[in-house]
């Protein structure tokens, strides 16, 4: 392993307002809701809205449904704070809840550059999840309807655990913000996954070879023990991916896996978030 670059002061973006918090990136306002930001913590509901991670399944829009993309959720806690996921961006808000009526507040967005599909997606969603809902619950899932016709249909979600989950990488962190994956000419980006096992062992793709390490984890860290990988030479962006990849992956990291997102930082303020997938076989 080579010399780590100068050291950088992390903040990454999205892990449950990980990406909020951890993102130093600008933010952006939306529209919003009239008098809901500031009203913003009043939710008085007898469904069961809050503190569930809604994994959203599908978009309704002018009469267009569109597949949500992996990752892509909404959660509301009891004080009525927003984080919505878009699958590439972050979305923070403050929302009212009164009986089936969600009131989205004015709304920041984290800028991370999405590919031109995620791009769209989350388009969609920030003019769909927009001043007053209608929300029903039924059998653990969750709709919630515009004034306009347009919906978001949800389902909810379990949290997902360290051990045994496949993890998909989804940013990367360097100068203290985050930052969307390398991409190639056309605009696509690299793909990079691991997972780790009982054993003590961590595996996946960096992007570009196959690799695997030891993995001695606690509650907050991960110590790495030297990686064995294939060798074969690849296209971008898996290179440029990897290299990333294998300066994190590198001794003792911090971690943190809020509900279905993980983020790993390393002492140097290089770091990742990664989405979980299924379960690993």
């Amino acid at each position: 392993m080579g010399m780590r670059k100068q050291p950088v002061t992390i903040v990454t973006a999205l892990t449950t307002l990980s990406l909020l918090a951890l993102a130093g990136c600008g933010t952006e306002s939306g529209r919003g809701s009239d008098g809901a930001a500031e009203a913003g913590s009043a939710v008085q509901s007898d469904l069961p809205l809050t503190d569930v991670r809604w994994s959203i399944e599908s978009l309704s829009v002018d009469g267009k449904k569109t597949a949500a993309p992996a990752g892509a959720s909404v959660e509301i806690d009891s004080k009525g704070k927003v984080d919505a996921r878009t699958g590439c961006n972050s979305i923070g808000a403050k929302a009212t809840i009164d009986g089936d009526t969600i009131t989205v507040g004015e709304k920041r967005t984290t800028l991370i550059a999405c590919p031109e599909e995620l791009a769209a997606f989350e388009k969609a969603l920030n003019g769909a999840f927009e001043g007053k809902l209608k929300a029903k619950v039924e059998d653990k899932k969750l709709t919630l309807t515009s004034a306009a016709g347009d919906t978001i249909a949800m389902s909810a979600e379990k949290p997902a655990p360290l051990v045994g989950t496949g993890w998909s990488v989804t940013s990367l962190v360097s100068d203290g913000t985050a930052r969307s994956l390398p991409k190639d000419k056309k605009g696509e980006t690299g793909k990079a996954t691991l997972t780790f096992a009982e054993d003590g062992t961590v595996s996946g793709s960096l992007g570009c070879n196959m690799f695997s390490a030891p993995a001695k984890t606690t509650d907050s860290t991960i110590t790495f023990g030297p990686i064995r990988s294939s060798k074969k030479s690849c296209p971008e962006p898996g290179m440029s991916l990897e290299y990333e990849l294998r300066e994190v992956l590198d001794g003792k990291v911090t971690y943190e896996v809020h509900h279905r997102e993980l983020t790993l930082k390393a002492a140097d303020g290089t770091g990742f978030g990664a989405a979980a997938g299924t379960p690993a076989k």
